[in-house]
Protein backbone atom coordinates (compact mmCIF):
# COMPACT_ATOMS: atom_id res chain seq x y z
CA UNK A 1 0.00 0.00 0.00
CA UNK A 2 1.35 3.44 -0.84
CA UNK A 3 -0.27 5.05 2.24
CA UNK A 4 -0.37 3.41 5.66
CA UNK A 5 -3.88 2.80 6.93
CA UNK A 6 -4.31 4.80 10.13
CA UNK A 7 -6.29 3.42 13.06
CA UNK A 8 -9.47 5.22 14.02
CA UNK A 9 -7.92 6.79 17.11
CA UNK A 10 -5.01 8.10 15.01
CA UNK A 11 -7.14 9.81 12.37
CA UNK A 12 -7.20 13.62 12.33
CA UNK A 13 -10.16 15.61 11.03
CA UNK A 14 -9.08 17.61 7.92
CA UNK A 15 -9.43 21.38 8.02
CA UNK A 16 -10.50 23.96 5.45
CA UNK A 17 -8.98 27.35 4.82
CA UNK A 18 -11.43 30.22 4.62
CA UNK A 19 -11.23 30.36 0.83
CA UNK A 20 -12.75 26.89 0.50
CA UNK A 21 -15.84 27.11 2.71
CA UNK A 22 -18.40 27.55 -0.08
CA UNK A 23 -20.25 24.88 -2.03
CA UNK A 24 -21.73 24.45 -5.48
CA UNK A 25 -24.02 27.21 -6.76
CA UNK A 26 -27.70 26.44 -6.21
CA UNK A 27 -28.64 26.44 -9.90
CA UNK A 28 -26.60 23.25 -10.49
CA UNK A 29 -29.15 21.29 -8.42
CA UNK A 30 -32.09 22.22 -10.67
CA UNK A 31 -30.64 22.29 -14.19
CA UNK A 32 -31.75 19.70 -16.74
CA UNK A 33 -28.63 20.48 -18.77
CA UNK A 34 -26.40 19.80 -15.79
CA UNK A 35 -28.19 16.51 -15.22
CA UNK A 36 -27.36 15.40 -18.77
CA UNK A 37 -23.68 16.25 -18.18
CA UNK A 38 -23.76 14.25 -14.94
CA UNK A 39 -25.29 11.24 -16.63
CA UNK A 40 -22.54 11.21 -19.24
CA UNK A 41 -19.53 12.13 -17.10
CA UNK A 42 -20.42 10.42 -13.83
CA UNK A 43 -22.89 7.61 -14.28
CA UNK A 44 -21.74 6.29 -17.66
CA UNK A 45 -18.01 6.99 -17.40
CA UNK A 46 -17.35 6.25 -13.71
CA UNK A 47 -17.45 2.86 -12.00
CA UNK A 48 -20.89 1.69 -10.89
CA UNK A 49 -21.44 -1.04 -8.30
CA UNK A 50 -23.90 -3.74 -9.44
CA UNK A 51 -23.79 -6.00 -6.40
CA UNK A 52 -21.79 -8.79 -4.78
CA UNK A 53 -20.71 -12.12 -6.21
CA UNK A 54 -22.80 -13.89 -3.56
CA UNK A 55 -25.93 -12.35 -5.08
CA UNK A 56 -25.49 -14.70 -8.05
CA UNK A 57 -23.98 -17.90 -6.61
CA UNK A 58 -25.19 -20.49 -9.18
CA UNK A 59 -24.77 -20.89 -12.96
CA UNK A 60 -27.52 -18.91 -14.68
CA UNK A 61 -28.04 -16.58 -11.71
CA UNK A 62 -28.16 -12.93 -12.74
CA UNK A 63 -28.61 -9.45 -11.34
CA UNK A 64 -29.37 -6.23 -13.20
CA UNK A 65 -28.71 -2.54 -12.74
CA UNK A 66 -30.21 0.48 -14.53
CA UNK A 67 -28.76 3.99 -14.42
CA UNK A 68 -28.76 7.09 -16.66
CA UNK A 69 -30.46 5.32 -19.57
CA UNK A 70 -28.03 2.38 -19.38
CA UNK A 71 -28.92 -1.21 -18.48
CA UNK A 72 -26.41 -3.68 -17.10
CA UNK A 73 -26.61 -7.43 -16.59
CA UNK A 74 -24.22 -9.60 -14.54
CA UNK A 75 -24.60 -13.37 -14.96
CA UNK A 76 -22.82 -16.40 -13.51
CA UNK A 77 -21.60 -18.71 -16.28
CA UNK A 78 -21.45 -22.49 -16.40
CA UNK A 79 -17.73 -22.21 -15.70
CA UNK A 80 -18.43 -20.27 -12.50
CA UNK A 81 -17.17 -16.99 -13.91
CA UNK A 82 -19.14 -13.75 -13.76
CA UNK A 83 -19.63 -11.76 -16.95
CA UNK A 84 -21.27 -8.37 -17.37
CA UNK A 85 -23.16 -7.21 -20.44
CA UNK A 86 -25.43 -4.46 -21.62
CA UNK A 87 -28.96 -5.71 -20.89
CA UNK A 88 -29.85 -5.03 -24.53
CA UNK A 89 -30.97 -7.61 -27.09
CA UNK A 90 -29.10 -7.36 -30.40
CA UNK A 91 -32.35 -7.72 -32.31
CA UNK A 92 -34.60 -4.82 -31.25
CA UNK A 93 -32.98 -3.60 -28.04
CA UNK A 94 -35.37 -5.20 -25.57
CA UNK A 95 -34.16 -6.16 -22.12
CA UNK A 96 -32.93 -9.74 -22.38
CA UNK A 97 -33.87 -10.23 -18.71
CA UNK A 98 -36.76 -8.29 -17.22
CA UNK A 99 -36.36 -8.89 -13.49
CA UNK A 100 -33.93 -7.32 -11.07
CA UNK A 101 -32.57 -10.74 -10.13
CA UNK A 102 -33.21 -14.35 -11.04
CA UNK A 103 -31.95 -17.45 -12.84
CA UNK A 104 -31.99 -18.07 -16.59
CA UNK A 105 -30.87 -21.73 -16.41
CA UNK A 106 -28.82 -22.62 -19.48
CA UNK A 107 -29.63 -19.66 -21.72
CA UNK A 108 -30.69 -16.01 -21.67
CA UNK A 109 -33.86 -15.73 -23.75
CA UNK A 110 -35.16 -12.33 -24.79
CA UNK A 111 -38.85 -11.99 -23.78
CA UNK A 112 -39.69 -9.97 -26.92
CA UNK A 113 -38.92 -12.35 -29.84
CA UNK A 114 -37.05 -15.20 -28.19
CA UNK A 115 -33.49 -14.54 -29.33
CA UNK A 116 -31.37 -16.79 -27.12
CA UNK A 117 -27.89 -16.16 -25.75
CA UNK A 118 -25.50 -18.51 -23.99
CA UNK A 119 -24.36 -17.62 -20.49
CA UNK A 120 -21.07 -16.41 -21.96
CA UNK A 121 -23.02 -13.86 -24.01
CA UNK A 122 -22.66 -15.51 -27.41
CA UNK A 123 -25.75 -15.78 -29.57
CA UNK A 124 -27.27 -19.26 -29.42
CA UNK A 125 -29.99 -18.75 -31.99
CA UNK A 126 -33.09 -16.85 -33.10
CA UNK A 127 -36.60 -18.00 -34.09
CA UNK A 128 -37.33 -18.19 -37.83
CA UNK A 129 -33.62 -18.03 -38.78
CA UNK A 130 -34.39 -18.06 -42.51
CA UNK A 131 -36.15 -14.71 -42.14
CA UNK A 132 -32.93 -13.12 -40.88
CA UNK A 133 -29.49 -12.42 -42.34
CA UNK A 134 -26.68 -14.73 -41.30
CA UNK A 135 -26.00 -14.28 -37.58
CA UNK A 136 -22.64 -15.01 -35.97
CA UNK A 137 -22.42 -16.12 -32.31
CA UNK A 138 -19.66 -13.68 -31.31
CA UNK A 139 -20.47 -10.75 -33.56
CA UNK A 140 -24.15 -10.74 -32.68
CA UNK A 141 -23.79 -11.76 -29.05
CA UNK A 142 -24.53 -9.55 -26.05
CA UNK A 143 -22.25 -6.52 -25.84
CA UNK A 144 -19.83 -6.91 -22.91
CA UNK A 145 -19.25 -4.21 -20.34
CA UNK A 146 -15.95 -3.17 -18.80
CA UNK A 147 -16.04 -4.93 -15.43
CA UNK A 148 -14.00 -5.43 -12.29
CA UNK A 149 -14.53 -7.47 -9.14
CA UNK A 150 -12.97 -6.02 -6.00
CA UNK A 151 -13.01 -8.27 -2.94
CA UNK A 152 -16.38 -9.70 -3.97
CA UNK A 153 -18.05 -6.49 -5.18
CA UNK A 154 -18.95 -6.30 -8.88
CA UNK A 155 -18.35 -3.04 -10.75
CA UNK A 156 -19.08 -2.04 -14.34
CA UNK A 157 -18.36 0.97 -16.50
CA UNK A 158 -20.56 1.76 -19.51
CA UNK A 159 -18.06 3.99 -21.30
CA UNK A 160 -14.32 4.68 -20.91
CA UNK A 161 -13.75 7.26 -18.21
CA UNK A 162 -11.28 9.26 -16.15
CA UNK A 163 -11.02 6.90 -13.20
CA UNK A 164 -8.29 4.27 -12.83
CA UNK A 165 -9.21 0.70 -11.94
CA UNK A 166 -11.36 0.06 -8.88
CA UNK A 167 -8.40 -1.70 -7.26
CA UNK A 168 -6.21 1.37 -7.81
CA UNK A 169 -8.85 3.70 -6.37
CA UNK A 170 -9.49 1.58 -3.27
CA UNK A 171 -5.89 0.46 -2.81
CA UNK A 172 -5.38 2.46 0.37
CA UNK A 173 -8.43 0.83 1.99
CA UNK A 174 -7.85 -2.72 0.78
CA UNK A 175 -6.74 -3.82 4.29
CA UNK A 176 -10.26 -3.04 5.52
CA UNK A 177 -11.87 -5.29 2.92
CA UNK A 178 -9.36 -8.03 3.76
CA UNK A 179 -9.99 -7.78 7.51
CA UNK A 180 -13.76 -7.87 6.97
CA UNK A 181 -13.35 -10.82 4.55
CA UNK A 182 -15.75 -9.32 2.05
CA UNK A 183 -14.99 -12.02 -0.52
CA UNK A 184 -16.70 -14.54 1.79
CA UNK A 185 -19.84 -12.68 2.88
CA UNK A 186 -23.39 -13.72 1.95
CA UNK A 187 -26.65 -11.74 1.76
CA UNK A 188 -28.51 -11.42 5.06
CA UNK A 189 -31.36 -9.28 3.70
CA UNK A 190 -33.01 -8.28 0.46
CA UNK A 191 -32.09 -5.11 -1.40
CA UNK A 192 -33.73 -2.02 0.06
CA UNK A 193 -34.66 0.92 -2.12
CA UNK A 194 -36.17 4.38 -1.50
CA UNK A 195 -37.04 7.34 -3.69
CA UNK A 196 -36.14 10.81 -2.40
CA UNK A 197 -37.78 13.96 -3.83
CA UNK A 198 -34.52 15.89 -4.17
CA UNK A 199 -31.52 16.24 -6.43
CA UNK A 200 -29.04 13.38 -6.08
CA UNK A 201 -26.18 15.74 -5.13
CA UNK A 202 -28.17 16.84 -2.08
CA UNK A 203 -28.01 13.20 -0.92
CA UNK A 204 -24.22 13.22 -1.24
CA UNK A 205 -24.00 16.59 0.54
CA UNK A 206 -25.73 15.24 3.64
CA UNK A 207 -23.88 11.94 3.55
CA UNK A 208 -20.41 13.47 3.09
CA UNK A 209 -20.17 15.03 6.56
CA UNK A 210 -20.62 14.09 10.19
CA UNK A 211 -21.18 17.61 11.52
CA UNK A 212 -24.92 16.95 11.72
CA UNK A 213 -24.64 13.66 13.63
CA UNK A 214 -24.91 15.05 17.21
CA UNK A 215 -28.11 16.98 16.43
CA UNK A 216 -29.83 15.05 13.64
CA UNK A 217 -28.93 11.44 14.50
CA UNK A 218 -29.44 10.73 18.20
CA UNK A 219 -29.00 7.00 17.59
CA UNK A 220 -25.62 7.37 15.92
CA UNK A 221 -24.52 9.97 18.46
CA UNK A 222 -25.43 7.51 21.21
CA UNK A 223 -23.30 4.90 19.46
CA UNK A 224 -20.24 6.89 18.44
CA UNK A 225 -21.02 10.57 17.91
CA UNK A 226 -18.28 11.76 20.22
CA UNK A 227 -15.66 9.81 18.29
CA UNK A 228 -16.50 10.35 14.63
CA UNK A 229 -13.86 11.48 12.14
CA UNK A 230 -13.42 11.78 8.36
CA UNK A 231 -10.33 10.96 6.33
CA UNK A 232 -9.91 12.33 2.80
CA UNK A 233 -6.77 11.08 1.06
CA UNK A 234 -8.04 12.17 -2.37
CA UNK A 235 -8.19 10.12 -5.59
CA UNK A 236 -11.96 9.83 -5.31
CA UNK A 237 -12.10 7.87 -2.06
CA UNK A 238 -12.47 8.65 1.63
CA UNK A 239 -13.16 7.03 4.97
CA UNK A 240 -15.38 7.96 7.91
CA UNK A 241 -15.10 6.11 11.21
CA UNK A 242 -17.38 6.11 14.21
CA UNK A 243 -15.69 4.47 17.18
CA UNK A 244 -17.95 3.10 19.92
CA UNK A 245 -17.61 4.95 23.20
CA UNK A 246 -18.14 3.82 26.78
CA UNK A 247 -20.83 6.37 27.58
CA UNK A 248 -24.09 4.75 28.71
CA UNK A 249 -26.53 4.80 25.81
CA UNK A 250 -29.98 6.34 26.23
CA UNK A 251 -31.63 4.84 23.18
CA UNK A 252 -33.08 1.34 23.27
CA UNK A 253 -31.55 0.08 20.01
CA UNK A 254 -28.06 1.34 20.78
CA UNK A 255 -28.05 0.22 24.42
CA UNK A 256 -29.07 -3.32 23.49
CA UNK A 257 -26.77 -3.43 20.46
CA UNK A 258 -23.74 -2.64 22.64
CA UNK A 259 -24.84 -5.19 25.25
CA UNK A 260 -25.94 -8.06 23.02
CA UNK A 261 -23.42 -8.02 20.18
CA UNK A 262 -21.09 -11.04 20.39
CA UNK A 263 -17.37 -10.71 20.89
CA UNK A 264 -15.91 -10.01 17.42
CA UNK A 265 -13.12 -12.14 16.03
CA UNK A 266 -9.57 -11.14 16.92
CA UNK A 267 -8.82 -10.76 13.23
CA UNK A 268 -10.87 -7.56 13.15
CA UNK A 269 -8.38 -5.82 15.41
CA UNK A 270 -9.14 -2.09 15.64
CA UNK A 271 -12.23 -2.57 13.46
CA UNK A 272 -13.96 -4.57 16.20
CA UNK A 273 -15.23 -1.35 17.80
CA UNK A 274 -15.85 0.74 14.68
CA UNK A 275 -18.57 1.44 12.20
CA UNK A 276 -16.49 2.29 9.14
CA UNK A 277 -17.71 3.85 5.89
CA UNK A 278 -15.60 3.92 2.72
CA UNK A 279 -16.83 6.32 0.06
CA UNK A 280 -16.00 5.96 -3.63
CA UNK A 281 -16.72 8.74 -6.12
CA UNK A 282 -19.25 9.39 -7.49
CA UNK A 283 -22.05 7.53 -5.67
CA UNK A 284 -20.99 4.45 -3.68
CA UNK A 285 -20.47 3.98 0.06
CA UNK A 286 -19.34 0.73 1.68
CA UNK A 287 -20.43 -0.05 5.25
CA UNK A 288 -17.97 -2.19 7.21
CA UNK A 289 -19.30 -3.16 10.63
CA UNK A 290 -18.08 -5.83 13.09
CA UNK A 291 -21.17 -8.00 12.42
CA UNK A 292 -21.75 -7.36 8.71
CA UNK A 293 -20.76 -5.43 5.60
CA UNK A 294 -22.65 -3.86 2.75
CA UNK A 295 -23.11 -0.82 0.57
CA UNK A 296 -25.52 1.87 -0.49
CA UNK A 297 -25.62 4.14 -3.53
CA UNK A 298 -27.86 6.64 -5.26
CA UNK A 299 -28.48 7.95 -8.75
CA UNK A 300 -30.85 10.44 -10.40
CA UNK A 301 -34.24 9.59 -11.81
CA UNK A 302 -34.66 13.27 -12.69
CA UNK A 303 -33.47 16.67 -11.54
CA UNK A 304 -35.59 16.44 -8.39
CA UNK A 305 -35.91 12.67 -8.00
CA UNK A 306 -33.28 10.33 -6.62
CA UNK A 307 -33.30 6.61 -5.93
CA UNK A 308 -31.16 5.22 -3.14
CA UNK A 309 -30.61 1.51 -2.57
CA UNK A 310 -28.45 -0.74 -0.43
CA UNK A 311 -27.83 -4.26 0.81
CA UNK A 312 -26.16 -5.95 3.78
CA UNK A 313 -24.11 -9.14 3.94
CA UNK A 314 -22.61 -11.25 6.71
CA UNK A 315 -20.55 -14.33 7.43
CA UNK A 316 -22.44 -17.56 8.18
CA UNK A 317 -23.19 -17.16 11.88
CA UNK A 318 -26.57 -18.18 13.27
CA UNK A 319 -25.87 -17.41 16.92
CA UNK A 320 -28.87 -15.72 18.50
CA UNK A 321 -26.66 -12.87 19.72
CA UNK A 322 -25.38 -12.29 16.17
CA UNK A 323 -28.87 -12.25 14.69
CA UNK A 324 -29.99 -9.76 17.33
CA UNK A 325 -26.93 -7.56 16.86
CA UNK A 326 -27.55 -7.42 13.10
CA UNK A 327 -31.22 -6.66 13.63
CA UNK A 328 -30.40 -3.80 15.99
CA UNK A 329 -27.65 -2.42 13.74
CA UNK A 330 -30.05 -2.39 10.79
CA UNK A 331 -32.72 -0.75 12.96
CA UNK A 332 -30.27 2.05 13.80
CA UNK A 333 -29.42 2.35 10.10
CA UNK A 334 -33.08 2.61 9.09
CA UNK A 335 -33.72 5.34 11.65
CA UNK A 336 -30.67 7.22 10.39
CA UNK A 337 -31.79 6.92 6.76
CA UNK A 338 -35.23 8.35 7.59
CA UNK A 339 -33.62 11.27 9.40
CA UNK A 340 -31.23 11.91 6.50
CA UNK A 341 -33.99 11.83 3.90
CA UNK A 342 -35.77 14.73 5.59
CA UNK A 343 -32.53 16.74 5.83
CA UNK A 344 -31.85 16.09 2.14
CA UNK A 345 -35.23 17.46 1.09
CA UNK A 346 -34.95 20.53 3.33
CA UNK A 347 -31.44 21.47 2.24
CA UNK A 348 -32.21 20.93 -1.44
CA UNK A 349 -35.42 22.96 -1.52
CA UNK A 350 -33.72 25.81 0.34
CA UNK A 351 -31.57 26.55 -2.70
CA UNK A 352 -34.64 27.95 -4.46
CA UNK A 353 -35.38 30.36 -1.63
CA UNK A 354 -34.76 34.09 -2.09
CA UNK A 355 -32.95 33.96 1.26
CA UNK A 356 -30.40 31.37 0.10
CA UNK A 357 -27.00 33.01 -0.29
CA UNK A 358 -24.77 29.93 -0.42
CA UNK A 359 -23.35 27.73 2.32
CA UNK A 360 -20.60 28.17 4.92
CA UNK A 361 -18.76 24.92 5.60
CA UNK A 362 -17.36 23.78 8.94
CA UNK A 363 -14.09 21.87 9.21
CA UNK A 364 -16.36 18.91 9.95
CA UNK A 365 -17.84 19.33 6.46
CA UNK A 366 -14.57 19.09 4.55
CA UNK A 367 -15.94 16.03 2.77
CA UNK A 368 -18.63 18.17 1.14
CA UNK A 369 -16.04 20.58 -0.26
CA UNK A 370 -13.77 17.76 -1.44
CA UNK A 371 -16.69 16.16 -3.24
CA UNK A 372 -17.71 19.43 -4.88
CA UNK A 373 -14.11 19.95 -6.01
CA UNK A 374 -14.15 16.56 -7.72
CA UNK A 375 -17.32 17.57 -9.56
CA UNK A 376 -15.74 20.87 -10.60
CA UNK A 377 -12.67 19.07 -11.89
CA UNK A 378 -14.72 16.83 -14.17
CA UNK A 379 -17.28 19.50 -15.09
CA UNK A 380 -15.77 22.99 -14.76
CA UNK A 381 -19.10 24.62 -15.58
CA UNK A 382 -19.96 23.95 -11.92
CA UNK A 383 -17.74 26.93 -11.11
CA UNK A 384 -20.18 29.37 -12.73
CA UNK A 385 -21.98 31.27 -9.99
CA UNK A 386 -24.80 32.28 -12.34
CA UNK A 387 -26.71 29.85 -14.52
CA UNK A 388 -25.59 30.10 -18.17
CA UNK A 389 -28.10 30.92 -20.87
CA UNK A 390 -30.42 28.03 -21.81
CA UNK A 391 -28.88 25.61 -24.29
CA UNK A 392 -25.28 26.71 -23.62
CA UNK A 393 -24.23 24.62 -20.60
CA UNK A 394 -22.68 21.68 -22.48
CA UNK A 395 -20.77 23.93 -24.91
CA UNK A 396 -19.49 26.16 -22.11
CA UNK A 397 -18.39 23.14 -20.10
CA UNK A 398 -16.44 21.78 -23.09
CA UNK A 399 -14.81 25.17 -23.70
CA UNK A 400 -13.76 25.40 -20.05
CA UNK A 401 -12.33 21.89 -20.14
CA UNK A 402 -10.34 22.68 -23.26
CA UNK A 403 -9.07 25.92 -21.74
CA UNK A 404 -7.90 24.07 -18.66
CA UNK A 405 -6.23 21.34 -20.73
CA UNK A 406 -4.51 23.97 -22.88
Amino acid sequence: MDIALAKANEMVQPKLDDQRRSGLPGWTYFSEEILELEKENLFRRCWQLIGHVSDIPLPGDYTTFDVAGERALAVRGKDGGIRCFHNVCRHRGSRVVANAQGNCKSAIVCPFHGWAYNLDGTLRGAPAPRSLPKLEPEKHGLIPLEQEIFHGFIFVRFKPGPQPSVAAMLNIYEPLFIVHKTTEIKPICTMWEAEIPANWKAVRDVDNEGYHVPIAHPGLYDLYGRQYVDELPGRGVGRSVGRFDAVKSKRWSVRHYKTIRPRPSRELGDEANNWTYVGMFPNTVFMLYPEMAGYYQEWPLGVGRTVQRGKMYGHPDERRSMRLARYLAQRIERETAREDHQLIVWSCEAMKSSAFAGIILSDHETGVREYHDQLRELMPVFDQEREPAPGTVAKLNEDLKNATAG
